[in-house]
């Protein structure tokens, strides 16, 4: 009798155990998302650089639009032109809707990507672009707002011996200049032409 009692307890405890441990991960999970929307809400776009035209620009001076921002340098090989190229795509297949998009580049090269010189590459892609360079405290302090990283690359065969490391990803943000999305290196121009369609 005493053992039947026992093992019921056991089971008994087992059950509030099982329970405990389910809601244990279930309120892992909403915390988890909870901070994860938390981070995305907080991360905005937020830069004070000069663009190719020499004009001084911030996230304000494009407030109402959404802005798709890439980061990149006019060396660039192969990364950087064919993002450049996809976005040239979008921009093209929004149509009219494409006045409530602004693309931005901005360098993560300013020693060799000057005003000059990106007004040299910007218009290449003829998509409206905006190039935004400044001195290397600047890019470093704007690169910090965003989740991106960079680092120059001694190469003997590169222009001037060096190129650059850097993230590829695309990024997105609203009218508000809050992060909406990003998509990584290799992401065709209808994925995020549909994406952006749903959107604006």
């Amino acid at each position: 009798m005493k053992l039947k009692s026992l093992r019921k307890a056991l089971w008994a405890l087992a059950g509030i155990a099982t329970i405990a441990f389910v809601w244990l991960l279930l309120w892992a999970d909403y915390r988890s998302d909870q901070a994860r929307n938390e981070s995305e809400a907080a991360f905005r776009a937020e830069f004070e650089l000069t663009d190719h035209q020499g004009m001084v620009r911030t996230e304000d001076d494009f407030a109402g639009r959404w802005m798709l921002i890439f980061f990149g340098f006019t060396n660039c090989p192969d990364v950087c032109p064919t993002t450049l190229s996809e976005v040239a795509a979008v921009m093209d297949g929004l149509g009219d809707d494409a006045a409530k998009v602004q693309p931005i580049f901005i360098t993560i090269d300013p020693e060799r990507d000057t005003p000059t010189a990106l007004a040299d590459y910007v218009p290449l892609f003829d998509a409206g672009i905006i190039g935004l360079t400044g001195t290397p405290e600047q890019i470093a302090q704007t690169s910090e707002t965003f989740p991106i990283v960079f680092e120059r690359i001694e190469e003997a065969s590169a222009p001037d011996g060096y190129t650059m490391g850097h993230t590829s990803h695309l990024f997105l943000f609203d009218p508000d200049t809050g992060f909406a999305e990003s998509w990584p290196y290799g992401t065709s121009a209808e994925e995020i032409l549909d994406n952006l369609r749903e959107r604006i």
